[in-house]
């Protein structure tokens, strides 16, 4: 669940200085389909009319990589930074801190004490990338402002992402949340499918029955697999065995590969794919690039990713083949009654304003954000300037979409600029593409309904630190003892039936110290996030 991932799949979220005050970015925001207001940005009592003076502020703020903010040579003066300022009658200063060193260059600018109005954090408000400022009170509580001067955001922001950018019961931060944390998908060849006659699998067993017949319609990788099983948990889900999630057991909060029968029962899946050529043989060393090279080029039955890109491998996979059917299938079901892969965090970025900054000041700033949620701002966000990026006839926007590499960038920066949101899908753009609503059914009925859940820890247990071998990667990594264990296991160079063996020796090797961490800030209520499964 980290949110270096949720940004990179989901969220079009490099290099400045952090000395400078400043800040801006995130994506675009997508409130819920109810009605919002739909007025001009309210920074004070006249509103951005001009008979007010425009709200100046300093911003930090993420790059998430994207070219066009990491090669501008001054994003202050960029397009679309200026077209908001006048939106919303504003004067932002930003500063830009690239996503590869989000977590030093953040510590740096708080030891500098050289702190922005506004700072957008990757995460919530007890990340390590805040390196304890909300405890130590850098920042002020919003609860009351935002109760006052927020309708839209008091509306539409979920209570899962509330609590991650809050401290002790107080809000902190204003969330660029998901509303739906399951974003993983299971993919099929639907077109293989229908020439194997069997029926849309529903249990681990239905699966596997499909995977073997896919082989024997010649497939070259029935099921997609690739090295650390990211993106490949197709059977660690319905057993409740995913290896990064914490859970109860006894009196101990315990990683659920603690769970001997579940991982039993999902390695012995996983090997019986390796012993009957289901997967990769190669899978232990199989990096991203092949992995999306053979899904590409074909060479895949079934395979894990995330839904958003269902239209991507459409048009890549009937690229080489034209008959290509490619759809998302609800996820197979465990035995109780569990479904899918594991959940992500619900706030990808946020946003925190220093105590420093006067109230009438704060008040203006948090009417600013309150405003990206209404249709005026999506519409800019998405689509841009009317007349310019877009027309709309008889109601229909005609959108002018990127061509290139570089206006995807820029689309991508206008969209980060919506720094409050829903950052599941961009509905308004996803509605314009050809298949976008398959997408959309694909996170509103099938994902809403699956997804497993468990104990997280924000900011990351301190154990792990020292134990860097036995900690878990959110979202989808479980430690590296543990993964070359199962490795070997699947390789058939150890017994499934030793599994137990493998729990001793992460409790002797410093696993024992993760746990008694991991229990006493479940039992202090310290940075603990419990993510309810859902269930089919």
């Amino acid at each position: 669940m980290k949110r270096r991932l949720s940004l990179m799949l989901a969220i079009i979220l490099a290099v400045g200085s952090v000395s400078a005050c400043a800040g801006g970015g995130s994506t675009p925001g997508n409130s819920s389909e109810g009605q919002t207001n739909q007025q001009p940005a309210q920074t004070g009592e006249t509103g951005h009319s001009g008979a007010e003076e425009p709200l100046k502020f300093s911003m930090s703020i993420t790059t998430s990589g994207n070219p066009h903010v990491e090669q501008s040579p001054d994003i202050n003066k960029d397009k679309w930074v200026l077209e908001l300022e006048k939106r919303t009658n504003t004067d932002v200063q930003l500063t830009t801190i690239p996503l590869k060193d989000f977590d030093s260059k953040m510590s740096i600018m708080f030891a500098s004490n050289n702190i922005p109005d506004v700072v957008q954090n990757v995460g919530g408000a007890t990340d390590k990338s805040m390196a304890g400022s909300v405890q130590a009170g850098v920042f002020m509580p919003l609860d009351d402002l935002l109760k006052q001067h927020a309708p839209n955001i008091m509306k539409h922001v979920t209570e899962a992402a509330w609590d991650e950018v809050s401290y002790k019961g107080k809000i902190y931060g204003i969330p660029n949340w998901l509303s739906n944390p399951s974003r993983r998908a299971t993919f099929i060849r639907t077109d293989l499918l229908k020439q194997t006659g069997l029926p849309v699998p529903k249990t681990p067993e239905e699966f596997l029955d499909v995977i073997r017949a896919f082989k024997k319609l010649g497939v070259e990788n029935p099921y997609q697999l690739r090295m650390d099983f990211k993106y490949a948990d197709l059977f660690f889900g319905p057993y409740d065995a995913l290896g990064y999630q914490f859970m109860q057991q006894g009196d101990e909060i315990v990683p659920k590969f603690f769970d001997v029968d579940n991982m039993t029962k999902a390695l012995t899946m996983y090997k019986t794919m390796y012993d009957e050529g289901l997967v990769p043989k190669d899978f232990a060393t199989l990096n991203v690039t092949t992995y999306a090279e053979n899904i590409n080029g074909g060479k895949a039955g079934m395979w894990t990713s995330n839904a958003a890109g269902l239209l991507d491998f459409r048009s890549k996979i009937k690229a080489v083949d034209p008959k290509a059917e490619v759809e998302i299938i609800p996820s197979p079901v465990g035995p109780d009654g569990l479904s899918g892969y594991g959940l992500y965090s619900s706030v990808i970025t946020s946003l925190y304003i220093n105590k420093n900054v006067p109230e009438e000041k704060a008040i203006r700033i948090i009417k600013m954000l309150d405003w990206m949620l209404t249709d005026e701002a999506k519409m800019f966000f998405t689509f841009g300037i009317e007349g310019e990026n877009y027309t709309i006839d008889n109601g229909k926007v005609n959108y002018k979409a990127p061509t290139t590499a570089e206006e995807e960038a820029e689309q991508g920066f206008r969209g980060m600029l919506g720094f409050v949101g829903d950052a599941t899908i961009n509905r308004m753009r996803m509605e314009q593409l050809e298949g976008g609503q398959d997408v959309l059914d694909a996170l509103d009925n099938t994902l809403a309904r699956e997804g497993v859940g468990g104990i997280i820890f924000i900011p990351d247990l301190e154990s792990f630190q020292r134990y860097p071998d036995l900690a878990s990667k959110r979202p989808d990594q479980a430690p590296k003892i543990i993964v070359d264990h199962m490795v070997k296991m699947i390789y058939g160079n150890e017994d499934i039936a030793d599994w137990p063996k493998v729990i001793e020796e992460y409790r002797q090797k410093g696993g024992n110290e993760i746990i008694k961490e991991a229990t006493e800030r479940f039992n202090n209520k310290d940075g603990v996030v419990i993510q309810e499964s859902r269930l089919r």
